[in-house]
């Protein structure tokens, strides 16, 4: 079962393949929907700074009854922080906020604050400076491992020429119609785990008549088939929900897609727009669009 299989990153530790997002799921909210991932048996919860949620992803951590150190928990560094001494700050801030002694996981969210996202600046000193918070903590043991979000090659260059401790996680956005092919395989080569979060789109595969066709050819939901392509191309994907059966479903991927239909939803890469909402991370300027309720 997905829920059991884990991959390992380049410092040999091991992280759950399957995860479960809490993006958009207010704090006091939180608490509920974690603690009903962890007894689904999710065992990676994914959060950040810029979710606002911290405070409840940790209640619902110590609601689950499950031992800390059964569950990864993953937390980003916000966009916008870009100095050694804020970013130094905030990692204390989400331990704090998470109630926890360390973090297994923590990345910078974006290269670029939100407001300026795919523009001019790579911040490239700001993001050394970020990272050497980063290292500094890890390092120190308040986290078991570090990684960045939304990095780009160069980006991840500047990091891994750079810094003392090469990124072992990029978390992008990927899907069907939308999967950065060249970043992934680049990332790969590197050693560095690519986690895909918003598997199905923001919801906007959902009616894609084709997805719905091929999904049920092997008997299982739209989304059930979006997160195992993710995990067939090598990804850890990281569906959100807050609704239990939604949970299960995701977490229900014990098939196999042919490598014909592997390769049709790879081509649906030149031939699908879903829209504005499935192709910009979600704090993105350029992404106007309200996402769909269910993530996946």
């Amino acid at each position: 079962m997905i829920l059991n299989e884990t991959a390992t990153l380049s410092n040999g530790v091991a992280i759950p393949k399957l995860g479960f997002g809490t993006w958009m799921i207010p704090d006091d909210a939180a608490a509920r929907a974690v603690r009903d991932a962890i007894g689904v048996g999710y065992r990676n919860i994914d959060t950040a700074q810029a979710y606002e949620n911290e405070r409840g992803v940790g209640d619902g951590l110590r609601a689950s009854g499950v031992a800390r150190d059964q569950i990864f928990v993953t937390t980003k560094l916000v966009a916008e922080s870009k100095s050694y001494a804020d970013a130094r700050e905030r990692i204390d801030g989400s331990l704090k906020a998470l109630g926890l002694d360390h973090i297994d996981l923590m990345l910078i969210h974006s290269p670029q604050p939100w407001a300026e996202f795919r523009e001019g600046d790579r911040y490239l000193e700001g993001n050394l400076e970020a990272w050497r918070a980063l290292e500094e903590a890890y390092q120190a043991g308040k986290l078991r491992a570090i990684g960045v979000s939304n990095f780009e090659r160069a980006d991840l260059d500047n990091l891994i020429e750079k810094g003392s401790v090469a990124p072992m996680v990029d978390q992008v956005l990927a899907h069907v119609g939308n999967t950065p092919f060249d970043l992934i395989d680049y990332a790969q080569s590197k050693g560095i785990v690519v986690q895909a979060y918003s598997p199905v789109a923001h919801g906007a595969v959902l009616k894609d008549t084709r997805l719905v066709e091929m999904a049920g050819r092997y008997g299982v939901s739209v989304p059930q088939l979006c997160i195992r392509y993710c995990l067939q191309l090598g990804l850890l994907p990281l569906p959100k929900t807050l609704n239990p059966a939604h949970m299960r479903d995701n977490a229900t991927v014990d098939f196999t897609i042919s490598d014909e239909d592997m390769a049709l939803l790879r081509s649906a890469q030149d031939s699908t727009d879903y829209g504005e909402a499935s192709r910009f991370p979600v704090f993105g300027k350029k992404r106007q669009v309200e996402p769909a309720a269910r993530e996946g």
